[in-house]
């Protein structure tokens, strides 16, 4: 049996979802938990909107443990105090610990089995130290690439010295907590072959790394839907470029910006969704053809897959990109890097960026620009729903040694 411990709805749950599908979950322990029925989904807020999507039908009948009174009470102390931004995130990984591990001494006494205790990381440090004094198997859910990713961004981060991003390194003792959180572990999940490289790189064997794809469970109404481009693009109607994720040097934002300078003769429209991580240049602001959307609910995200013609994912470094599945969900083509997971195959259902310069990029949107019909092709190549759902994610973890679900 597992003991799930999650901060947020990172993969809608899918880790959770699928042990409890074979029966093997016995809590999900997590920060907010908000039934449709509540009266919190109809707050006007647009943060408790974004609330309103920490919930999932098919852990309808599971045990689940929250702490959603406590998550508002903390968010609000922390707004009350401003702080950093890294200091906020370790004051609210740090209150998970607390909760879970309070909860964990409480219903340690009624287990039947020795669980399996999985947590993702950055917030796994005292519960894996609990987990091992008590006998258990742990699993770490390693989110990112970790350091080696750190390192990358700092290097882009350098390219743009005139500070256009918000984004600050980690404190030192972060790092420390997380590679005692990799020591600690049985097993490290990670999703894509470029995260478990990252980790080796850093010293963590690879017989200790297991590599598991994200599941994601494809929108009914995705699976009728056709997607069809026209014989050619125009000013009156351009091709829409769709960005989607946090807008930070990370995922490659101002290499995507400076390719929309460099096409800004071309019709061509890009659509930037998500929350902004930098100041965006004076330049780019008179860019015409940008269109910023700001950040979206989780469940208003398919409008955007729907009404683009291609989406762009020129990350530095991604554990995987969930986004690359939803957007194929919508059979729409993908131009990524290749610092993901593997969802691309080149000029199959979209094309791999070799380098992630402006000129790169820029060349990549020129072909697809060109060639329509091309587009069109990669569309009907999408990935199929069976490649990535739940029941392949359950395959994946029965493979990682004694967490037999």
């Amino acid at each position: 049996m597992w003991i799930c411990s999650q901060l947020g709805a990172r993969e809608h749950y899918a880790i959770p979802r699928a042990i409890h599908k074979n029966q093997r979950l016995d809590y999900l322990i997590t920060d907010v938990w908000i039934q449709p029925q509540s009266p919190i989904t109809k707050l006007p807020s647009q943060t408790f909107r974004k609330l309103s999507d920490r919930f999932h039908d098919d852990l309808n009948t599971a045990n689940i443990i929250d702490f959603t009174t406590s998550l508002i009470n903390f968010e609000i102390s922390q707004r009350l105090q401003p702080r950093n931004q890294w200091e906020t995130i370790i004051n609210r990984n740090l209150w998970f610990q607390r909760k879970v591990l309070q909860k964990l001494r409480e219903i340690t006494p009624k287990l039947n089995t020795q669980p399996v205790l999985f947590s993702y990381s950055y917030t796994a440090l005292d519960l894996l130290k609990y987990a091992k004094s008590q006998g258990w198997f742990t699993i770490l859910g390693q989110i990112d690439p970790g350091l080696i990713e750190e390192k990358i961004v700092i290097e882009e981060q350098n390219k743009y010295p005139h500070n256009t991003s918000i984004w600050q390194p980690a404190p030192s003792k972060y790092w420390s907590n997380w590679q005692e959180e990799c020591s600690l572990a049985d097993k490290i999940i990670v999703n894509s072959t470029w995260s478990s490289k990252a980790l080796q790189q850093v010293g963590i064997s690879a017989e200790k790394i297991n590599i598991v794809p994200l599941a994601y469970e494809f929108p009914k109404s995705a699976q009728t839907f056709k997607r069809i481009y026209p014989q050619s693009f125009c000013s009156d109607r351009p091709l829409r470029v769709l960005f989607l994720g946090q807008v930070v040097i990370r995922k490659g934002i101002m290499a995507l910006l400076s390719a929309a300078k460099l096409l800004k003769n071309e019709p061509i429209e890009f659509w930037i969704v998500g929350s902004l991580g930098i100041k965006i240049p004076e330049p780019i602001q008179t860019l015409n053809q940008v269109r910023w959307f700001g950040a979206v609910p989780r469940s208003a995200t398919d409008k955007f897959y729907q009404a683009a013609d291609i989406f762009l994912f020129p990350t530095f470094s991604d554990g995987f990109g969930l986004t690359q599945l939803e957007a194929q969900a919508w059979k729409l083509p993908i131009i990524a890097s290749r610092f993901c997971g593997e969802v691309v195959k080149e000029e199959l259902n979209g094309l791999i960026l070799p380098k992630l310069t402006p000129e790169v990029i820029a060349e990549a949107l020129i072909f697809c620009l060109n060639h329509p019909h091309k587009l069109q092709t990669f569309a009907d190549n999408s990935i199929q729903p069976s490649e990535y759902n739940l029941f392949q994610l359950q395959q994946h973890l029965q493979r990682v040694a004694y967490a037999v679900i």
